[in-house]
């Protein structure tokens, strides 16, 4: 705040006798500068909200604004796929949080569903080729079991993906694990 705004919230007593070099008017300029640290976090608050620009540090902690903090990694400790990637917070990184955080109120609007598991299986590990089958099992139909078909190149994730299926079915389903089948030419 500039001290001729700072001298405007005054009363009109000392609006007149904060001439410039008078303590009153140190004061002011002393006031003035308490706010620039306040001035310039409000001026990149948008950015700092932001998921997809925020500083990494602060991801973490907006992902746990949108439900995502059971599958957010504390610092020093193995990560789900067991490698020990102390400086990612997700174990397919940093940019795949902050994909699934920006699109928190999406998967927070299709939770439960297949079509909600689908589209946060993509965005977790940037995949595509997943195929979630409902109330399918090898016997034929079986109500409340989902049958989560897993690409192959995604095969190392597989911690992952059960965290992610157990935490976003209902609690009434069942599912199963296929590992889709890798053609080559």
């Amino acid at each position: 705040m500039k001290p001729e705004r700072v001298k405007r919230l005054l009363p009109a007593v000392y609006q007149r006798t904060a001439a410039p070099g008078t303590p009153l008017a140190a004061i002011i300029d002393v006031m003035s500068a308490l706010h620039a640290p306040s001035e310039r976090a409000l001026r990149r608050l948008p950015s700092t909200l932001n998921p997809r620009q925020t500083d990494d540090a602060f991801v973490p902690f907006l992902a746990s604004w949108v439900d995502l903090g059971a599958f957010i990694q504390n610092a020093g400790n193995p990560s789900v796929d067991g490698s020990s990637r102390a400086s990612e917070p997700f174990p397919t990184g940093l940019g795949r949080l902050r994909e699934l955080t920006a699109c928190g109120a999406l998967l927070s609007h299709w939770r439960g569903t297949g079509k909600g598991l689908l589209l946060f299986l993509k965005i977790a590990t940037g995949e595509a080729g997943w195929l979630v089958e409902e109330n399918v099992s090898a016997g034929g139909f079986r109500p409340f079991h989902l049958r989560i078909t897993v690409p192959a190149a995604v095969a190392s994730q597989l911690r992952l993906v059960r965290q992610i299926v157990e935490l976003e079915k209902p609690a009434y389903v069942t599912y199963e694990l296929a590992m889709a089948q890798t053609t080559t030419v």
